[in-house]
């Protein structure tokens, strides 16, 4: 039996884009499922992201 490969972790840069989009959607409190679905990035990548910017994400965020 072949050893499985390790899966190597591939970080995807945050666009302009991105950044604009993030900050959108924590105006309007989408739930950061539907956030990190729509993205395509993980729920803590993006929480983390948006604890670097400042700004709350999900529909209970105070700020």
């Amino acid at each position: 039996m072949l050893p499985k490969k390790k899966q190597t972790q591939i970080r995807k840069a945050y666009t302009r884009d991105d950044l604009k989009a993030l900050k959108q959607y924590s105006k309007a409190r989408t739930p950061i499922s539907k956030v990190a679905k729509t993205m395509k990035r993980s729920v803590p990548a993006l929480r983390a992201k948006a604890h670097q910017l400042g700004i709350g994400l999900g529909e209970a965020h105070r700020g």
